[in-house]
């Protein structure tokens, strides 16, 4: 079992802070999950949008440290929606449900992009205070599987997860990534094939952000630089501001070979 599922945090976390589930759509099937901490007296919280494989508890790190500090934080997971436009439509609700007339959100890859096309949904109406991205996108057809994402819902749960395990690093990490890994793999588990078919719907059909609809938000871009990278074209870092020594330790802390770069 893997060391963040056990771990006294996580417990706390999960004992203290209720999952709530919502439902603002006509079709009672679609329910949204939700953490809420934090004083309610904050009418603009921080919300987060998690990526593909993630589950509203994946961010109960961020929700103990922000709420110690003051903050109200809320951490989703997204019903089953088929297209951007009907997600926005009801994300829109469910803000309306909070009575929350704007937010920030942080978004998680397929969060992030969600995040963005939310943004520019409403913006004529404005919701959103701010961006923070991290490791996100702004145009599907980088994954270059547009013309696969309306075929997902016919694949079976295991095959699903396969597509999306494949995206998780399997190189030599640092014991804290190792931990993390294992945890979202955890929580990938308990997601359903229709979650999943919807979500790598939403990840791969044929979409981008329209970058003037969004120009008058404040954006924070987080690019993760994983410890494997380093020092590689890879890097979320360039290569060049790496010194040589800084590279070497890297390198033999991660058993990293010449052939392997």
């Amino acid at each position: 079992m893997g060391e963040i599922k056990v771990s006294p945090d996580y417990n706390w976390f999960r004992g203290s802070v209720p999952l709530k589930k919502i439902i603002v759509d006509d079709d009672d099937s679609k329910i949204w999950s939700l953490y809420d901490a934090g004083p309610r007296s904050i009418r603009c919280p921080l919300i987060f949008l998690p990526p593909v494989s993630g589950t509203a508890d994946v961010f109960f790190r961020q929700i103990l440290a922000l709420t110690g500090w003051g903050y109200r934080v809320i951490a989703l997971q997204y019903p089953v929606y088929w297209d951007h436009l009907e997600f926005c439509d009801g994300f829109r609700k469910l803000l309306d449900h909070l009575q929350l007339d704007k937010v920030h959100l942080f978004g998680a890859s397929l969060g992030g992009f969600l995040a963005q096309k939310f943004a520019e949904y409403t913006h004529k109406s404005p919701r959103v205070h701010s961006l923070i991205l991290c490791n996100s996108f702004s145009d599907t057809s980088i994954f270059n599987q547009t013309w696969t994402a309306n075929s997902f819902w016919l694949m079976p749960a295991f095959m699903l997860k396969k597509i999306v395990l494949g995206n998780f690093s399997s190189g030599p990490v640092d014991p804290m990534m190792a931990d993390a890994i294992d945890f979202m793999v955890d929580r990938l588990e308990s997601l359903g094939q229709s979650e999943l078919a919807s979500r790598l719907t939403l990840n791969c059909q044929n979409s981008y952000v329209e970058p003037h609809k969004i120009r008058d938000i404040p954006v924070t871009i987080m690019d993760i630089h994983l410890l494997q990278f380093h020092g590689t074209k890879y890097a979320a870092i360039d290569p060049s501001m790496v010194s040589a020594e800084e590279l070497e330790v890297q390198k033999s802390s991660l058993g990293i070979s010449q052939e392997e770069q």
